[in-house]
């Protein structure tokens, strides 16, 4: 059976393809529409989905949508009415989208479809999932479990904001639910917007600050905003916060009781905001780490899989490794709402079709999350000729060579390779490489090849034999979710001096001998690289580890601030020319900077809206 999942109408649109219980392909529409989060019918990744499947349309049997927009507009209704008039400026902004559209969405969605083929009567095999089991399928049967707990936590669904579920072989239920209003996603995201960053793009960014600062208003957090049970638990005092019924996330009582109003995204960052962000990380991570304790409790599982916009937050799930309530952790890399559209797609193929579920030996079923489309050598050079790009092109050892010692020379390298990833991180098909030794790498990326804050870390691409000789971790850590602290053994010792810095004046003391990617708690979000799913990436590595002796580079995504990471090779050779990156890779073709014509070189960083 042929099924095409999707997920769009909120933010980060996407398509994923499974066939007979396997998953083909998936891609988010962002990185075909150069639309950051783009929300729209993901027509694009359909098209590339269908391709990379070798299908055309009218073989699919069924498409799964991610949600259930009745139960969506039930709740709008419902918080309308518990909160009447106070809600009435948001209800009558959103009635009228609702109306128009989404209460309608199955009718439009099948007008949508039909952009794929207008012959195909798209209605009959069309069906709607339920977003918390939308996550929680993307996560489960992926996994490389044949039981588990899965727990899903995010802003909202249709009602559901946090829920556990048991799945067991090709079976998966829900059991228990945390609703709406009560959402540590949305906790989460009233501190994104309260410290000046966007909701549902920011939150890695307050998850990144929160190092420099200290967690001075948990305490604050815990007795006025959340109320947390023991077993993880928790209810929201919506005194505090807008979302209900205004169209801000928090209100002036918030705004007193951490002293002044929300930051503006033009105005600098304080202390105040660092503090802010260590103490919302610190309530999260405790929230976190009591449910995952009582579940395991409750259920007597040995595995747990997570999912939904909260299990992003590597800094939790690194705590939540070494917690050790569960034997073996599995984490969906496309977590967040595009992972709906795989999800959905894999509910259909085992809840209402009953398929069985496809075995994969140890491994999971995500193909490292290699998901998205590829373009051979031929097709990379017609592309980069037809831009004026200037290239050799080398054979696979060539290559490899040729990379490592520029990552080893220090430059800064793009790298376009095999299949896009699925999911919001770059995980060495569609990165920008460097050389994790460099004390100046970190601030050269940030600030002359990402154009962002200058505060954001980088993370490491480790050979996975070599993870426990540098990292407190010996996991696979695959899909650059869980973070763990640099061994002592390679920590530079801070003077007295430099102890007593506060915030981003830590920013510039070298903490290891890897200091582009150790952050100021000596913490790095750890990419294990496995030879089995990205034999080149590995390649590069371990040739840029036999001339330097260290196994770790900079991984980041390839693209700037406010741009999808790069799709095509036209993308790529877009993106390296209006940028200071040194040298790039396509495929089996090397690029250098100094021998492009100037007349290409463009003020890039301006092109996109700001995230």
């Amino acid at each position: 059976m042929r099924v095409l999942g999707l997920s769009a109408y909120y933010h980060d649109a996407a398509a994923a393809v499974v066939v007979d219980g396997r998953i083909v392909a998936a891609a988010q529409e962002e990185r075909f529409s150069r639309i950051k989060h783009d929300p729209a019918f993901p027509v694009n990744a359909a098209r590339a989905c269908l391709e990379l499947a070798g299908l055309q349309p009218a073989e699919i049997d069924l498409v799964a949508f991610y949600d259930k927009p009745f139960l969506k507009f039930e709740r709008l209704l419902e918080t309308y009415l518990a909160f009447a008039p106070r809600g009435f400026t948001s209800f009558r902004h959103a009635l009228p989208l609702w109306l128009k559209e989404k209460l309608f969405q199955k009718s439009m969605l099948v007008k949508e479809l039909s952009q794929l083929d207008e012959d195909v009567d798209w209605a009959p095999r069309l069906l709607f999932s339920e977003h918390h089991l939308s996550h929680a399928a993307s996560a489960f049967f992926p996994s490389p479990f044949a039981r588990a707990a899965v727990l899903t936590m995010d802003g909202v669904g249709e009602w559901t904001t946090t829920s556990l579920a048991i799945g067991s072989g090709a079976d998966l239920k829900v059991i228990r639910e945390i609703h709406f209003p009560h959402s540590l996603g949305l906790l989460y995201s009233a501190f994104t917007y309260y410290t000046g960053f966007k909701v549902n793009s920011g939150e890695y960014k307050v998850m990144g600050l929160a190092p420099y600062g200290e967690p001075k208003y948990a305490a604050l957090i815990l007795e006025h905003l959340i109320d947390v049970k023991e077993d993880g638990s928790f209810r929201l005092n919506l005194d505090y916060f807008d979302y209900c019924t205004g169209l801000t996330m928090t209100n002036r009582r918030f705004d007193a009781l951490f002293g002044g109003p929300p930051r503006k995204a033009d105005e600098a960052l304080g202390q105040r905001e660092m503090d802010l962000a260590a103490s919302v990380q610190a309530v999260t991570e405790q929230v976190v780490l009591k449910l995952a304790q009582a579940v395991a409790r409750e259920t007597g599982e040995t595995n747990l899989c997570l999912a939904g916009g909260v299990a992003l937050n590597c800094v939790a799930n690194g705590k939540l490794l070494r917690q050790r309530s569960f034997a073996r952790m599995w984490l969906q890399p496309a977590a967040g709402d595009a992972g709906g559209s795989l999800g959905a797609a894999l509910v259909a193929a085992h809840l209402y079709r009953r398929e069985p579920r496809p075995s994969n030996g140890a491994a999971d079923c995500m193909q490292g999350s290699y998901l998205g489309p590829s373009h051979d050598t031929a097709d990379s050079v017609r592309r980069l000729s037809a831009m004026g790009a200037k290239f050799d092109v080398l054979d696979d050892d060539q290559i490899v060579e040729r990379c490592a010692r520029a990552l080893a020379d220090g430059q800064a390298l793009g790298w376009h390779q095999g299949r896009m990833e699925f999911g919001p991180r770059a995980l060495g098909g569609r990165s920008i490489l460097g050389d994790a030794r460099s004390p100046t790498m970190q601030k050269l990326l940030n600030l002359k090849v990402k154009y962002r804050e200058s505060f954001r870390p980088f993370a490491p691409a480790v050979l996975r034999e070599d993870v426990s000789d540098w990292f407190d971790l010996d996991e696979d850590s695959p899909y650059m979710l869980l973070v763990a602290d640099v061994l002592d053994r390679h920590r530079i010792a801070m003077t007295p001096e430099e102890q007593q810095l506060f915030g981003i004046d830590k920013l510039n003391v070298p903490r290891s001998s890897i200091p582009a990617v150790t952050h100021v708690d000596y913490s790095a979000r750890i990419q294990t690289v496995h030879r089995e799913t990205n034999p080149r990436y590995h390649a590069v590595i371990s040739r840029f580890k036999a001339l330097t002796g260290c196994p770790v580079v900079v991984n980041t995504s390839f693209n700037v601030r406010g741009e999808p990471i790069v799709c095509t090779p036209d993308d790529a050779f877009r993106c390296f020319m209006g940028t200071e990156i040194e040298t790039l890779a396509v495929g089996n073709c090397f690029l250098r900077k100094q021998d492009q014509d100037p007349a290409l070189k463009e003020r890039y960083e301006g092109k996109f809206v700001l995230d």
